[in-house]
């Protein structure tokens, strides 16, 4: 599922606003404010902006200045003079202004215009580079001296490793607790990725695929967790499960973004075999815990730990296979079913928040117990390998 810069947009347009001091230079005694959010609707006299609080009035007069901001280059330099006709309901726009008495109108100083047009271009330019230029995978190496990181990338073929190595100024973010979007990454650098995280990065690929001379990295520490529904709460999107691996109570918290679908029980079938059978991509790494790959041969494509890459830049096909799985909710789930959750790594071994929540993944979590007993193993060293559920979306 791909992931838009709107956000990212808005959050660097109202920076750079505050960090000018609210495009004002007049001295005075009142705080201007800032309004961002998504045009409604609109006549002569006002604009309807959907903020994240609600509706807001933003009132124009002959001296509201207009303002458009290229898409492709969201700055206060870039940004060119406009006029009221310039804007269209869907607009993003970044409003400055003094409130008066009416707290649900501002009267606009200044209005950052970023059209519906050119964030959807930009939106397709950059998910069209990540997918022809970007990699993912799990870190297994890194030399923090010499700049390398070493991505294992798998897909539904096997996995390759590729040592990627930053370029000079290269962008380095690292995602957010209980997200993987984009737009909430936090600027990060080398230092913060460790052996296990998950990473995509953009840039030059060599010519035979093995390396990478990266501009932008992105990392994250992620986990999976498998259990049988114990309660669902449907009113507060809450999930509590019986842990597969620790056998103790787990609550899931489902928010607006978490992703939840349902593997068809054919194609889970299919594909637990395949993983039982040591066939194709999907061959379980069998090494408990964050195993790595060994041996140079097709590994799982996840396991306990490893959520956060998967099918490359969506060139293996998992992401896409995913994204025909039929979507559910809360209460398409009852008690007794198993299901598997993808998650930011925190402190809190009781509470997660979904990324990903797959139902019908049982097939997968016998074949891993199958596997587990083979080695002598037992269920708190489960490789909980599970296509799909351990991908995330291109920035």
């Amino acid at each position: 599922m791909l992931r838009n810069h709107t956000s990212l947009l808005y959050s660097v347009i109202l920076s750079l606003v505050l960090a000018a001091g609210a495009l004002s230079q007049t001295p005075d005694p009142m705080k201007p404010s800032v309004a961002t959010g998504d045009v409604t609707a609109l006549d002569a006299a006002k604009i309807v902006l959907q903020t994240k609080d609600g509706a807001l009035n933003i009132s124009l007069s002959d001296k509201t200045e207009y303002k458009r901001v290229p898409a492709e280059t969201p700055s206060l330099k870039a940004a060119v003079a406009a006029t009221f006709s310039d804007i269209s309901v869907g607009d993003k726009l970044v409003v400055s202004g003094i409130y008066g008495t009416d707290r649900s109108t501002l009267p606009a100083r200044t209005i950052y215009i970023m059209s519906k047009s050119d964030i959807a271009q930009k939106q397709a330019k950059d998910s069209e580079a990540w997918r022809t230029r970007g990699i993912a995978g799990k870190v297994t190496a890194i030399d923090q001296l010499g700049g390398k990181i070493t991505v294992e990338q798998r897909s539904l073929m096997g996995s390759t490793s590729v040592v990627v190595t930053p370029k000079d100024g290269v962008k380095y973010l690292r995602y957010a607790p209980d997200s993987v979007k984009f737009s909430e990454a936090k600027p990060s650098s080398i230092a913060e990725i460790k052996v296990g995280d998950m990473v995509r990065a953009l840039g030059d690929k060599g010519a035979d695929g093995t390396t990478l001379a990266a501009e932008e990295i992105v990392s994250g520490a992620f986990q999976t967790r498998a259990g049988k529904v114990k309660s669902i709460d449907v009113a507060n999107n809450q999930i509590v499960v019986t842990d597969m691996q620790t056998n103790k109570d787990l609550t899931i918290a489902v928010i607006p973004s978490s992703e939840l679908k349902k593997f068809p029980e054919e194609m889970a079938n299919r594909m637990a075999q395949f993983q039982g059978g040591g066939a194709g991509g999907f061959r379980p790494a069998g090494g408990g815990q964050g195993a790595p790959a060994g041996g140079g041969q097709p590994q799982g494509n996840g396991g306990q730990g490893r959520p956060g890459f998967g099918g490359g830049a969506r060139g293996g096909g998992i992401d896409d296979m995913l994204e025909r799985f039929p979507t559910i909710t809360p209460a398409d789930l009852k008690v007794g079913d198993v299901i598997a959750v993808s998650s930011t790594k925190n402190s809190d071994l009781d509470r997660i928040t979904a990324i990903k929540l797959l139902a019908g993944v049982e097939p997968f979590l016998r074949a891993a117990q199958m596997s587990a007993a083979r080695q002598g193993g037992s269920q708190r060293q489960l490789d909980l390998n599970i296509p799909g559920l351990d991908s995330f979306g291109t920035p």
